[in-house]
């Protein structure tokens, strides 16, 4: 009886003791057979990193160590060094502020609009601002109107944006005094929407959100019968904010809408400030234009949702303009400077207190635009699994996209993906770029960090697949 009970005893130690070597065998097994597999793979380089969320030891790794384009996913160091610099109930400000005095009715003095980083910020923002100061009886300004970013610095774009995306809305220019044309955020854009006129021939209806002077629209677009194909371009000219939008849209068809970057969002808020201030009956005498505030005193305030309630909007739907934002800002706050290349320098270091070893990797901004931003699978699950045991970790991990699931507030960009998996993620992509980083719940119970890089793809949606295949065979472990 007794050596049997030995007998037992020594085999479930045994099967104790195997069952990681096991598990890393059969894991190596199946993910292997998938990139030696797939052809869409050939000619690409993959990094790999699956880590225990328990110990961090790394459970499998396959080019863990090398050094590959993250895209997006740099988006998940950018939101942890913000969490733990700046905090959870961080909030962004503008003031509204002068440097006269009120007489009477009268504001004898320049009005000042300045913006402190906000992406938040939208036109009923400005509403409210504008009737706090018609609250003050002020119904004219003897002065001018002045909008200023110097929170920032003046470059606009990070350092190494493509020209061909400048008018996107992935490619908004960053400032401190911004706009947003709805409720998810897209700092520095308009919405342009064109549905068709009432009859075939006529020119389309071109719509713009918010309503502003400050961009003007060049409408070539005409409406033809059911059966054609919707066919239209919009495209802002360089260094201007004229948008030309032309083509064809059949008579049937619903709806033609785009973001569109804006240059210079700084004028773009003071346009809107300006028109809030006009429909509250007060009247600005003097010029529209940037400038600093000295010497001035404040007259009304905004303060923007926290940072925890960004980082749905950053991290789930992947917004590039709050990462430069973000960026810029711990510049300015650990330096003061907001500067890219400050805040960089802030990102790093911080980064090296998760042990992350920040010296392997090339960070050039905090959204993953660049194509010279190099990060490894490593790392990143480095990263993930330290930032468990920060008292922000649920903000972090809830605004991550979950698969499967349709709400973009919640799914992200994961919610046409692998429904049938408990997964929370980052995902990326670029130009001959595919990545996805997070947490997997797997079949026995047990959560693992994980992150794939594929780079030299030639089209990043057959990426997506085989990342969606290889994060099945980490679940079904």
């Amino acid at each position: 009886m007794k050596k049997g009970l030995t007998t037992l005893f020594l085999s479930i130690v045994i099967m104790f003791i195997l069952a990681p070597h096991v598990y890393a065998t059969l894991l190596q097994s199946q993910i292997e057979q998938v990139l030696q597999s797939e052809a869409d793979l050939k000619g690409s380089i993959v990094g790999i990193s699956i880590r225990s969320t328990k110990t961090g030891e790394i459970q499998y790794e396959y080019n863990g160590n090398t050094r590959l384009k993250p895209a997006s996913n740099m988006k998940l160091m950018t939101a942890a060094v913000a969490l733990s610099i700046l905090g959870e109930n961080y909030r962004f400000q503008t003031e509204v502020r002068t440097d006269g005095v009120i007489k009477g009715r009268t504001l004898k003095g320049n009005l000042y609009l300045v913006g402190r980083g906000d992406p938040t910020l939208r036109e009923e923002d400005f509403n409210q601002l504008a009737s706090e100061i018609k609250g003050l009886g002020i119904t004219q300004i003897e002065g001018n109107l002045i909008g200023d970013d110097s929170w920032y610095d003046d470059v606009r774009f990070s350092p190494d944006m493509i020209w061909s995306d400048e008018d996107d809305y992935y490619g908004a220019q960053i400032s401190a005094l911004t706009v947003s044309p709805d409720k998810d955020y897209d700092a520095g854009t308009v919405v342009i929407d064109v549905v068709p006129g009432k009859t075939v021939g006529d020119p389309a209806v071109i719509s713009l959100v918010p309503q502003t002077k400050y961009v003007h629209i060049v409408n070539n677009v005409t409406t033809v019968t059911p059966e054609e194909k919707t066919k239209v371009t919009i495209k802002r000219l360089h260094g201007t904010n004229t948008v030309i939008v032309e083509g064809m849209i059949p008579l049937t068809s619903i709806r033609k809408r785009e973001f569109v970057g804006v240059w210079e969002p700084t004028g773009y808020a003071l346009d809107l400030f300006r028109l809030s201030l006009e429909r509250q009956g007060i009247k600005v005498s003097g010029n529209v234009k940037r400038g600093v505030s000295t010497n001035s005193h404040r007259l009304a305030v905004h303060h923007s949702p926290t940072l925890s309630v960004l980082m749905v909007p950053f991290l789930k739907l992947s917004n590039n303009v709050h990462a430069e934002i973000l960026v810029k800002e711990l510049g300015r706050k650990v330096t003061g400077q907001g500067s890219w290349k400050n805040g960089i320098r802030v990102v790093k270091n911080e980064l090296e207190k998760y042990g992350v070893n920040s010296d392997v990797l090339v960070l050039r901004d905090g959204s993953g635009i660049s194509h010279i931003n190099s990060l490894t699978a490593n790392e990143l699950t480095q990263l993930l699994y330290q930032v468990q045991k920060k008292p922000w970790f649920n903000t972090f991990y809830d605004s991550l996209p979950v698969a499967g699931k349709k709400d973009k507030l919640i799914g992200g960009t994961l919610r046409k993906r692998m429904a049938h998996l408990d997964v929370h993620a980052k995902t990326g992509t670029l130009t001959t770029v595919s990545s996805i980083s997070g947490y997997a719940k797997t079949k026995s119970g047990e959560t693992v960090i994980f992150s794939i890089l594929i780079n030299n793809i030639l089209k990043e949606e057959k990426g997506k697949l085989i990342e969606d295949k290889l994060v099945e065979i980490i679940t079904n472990q």
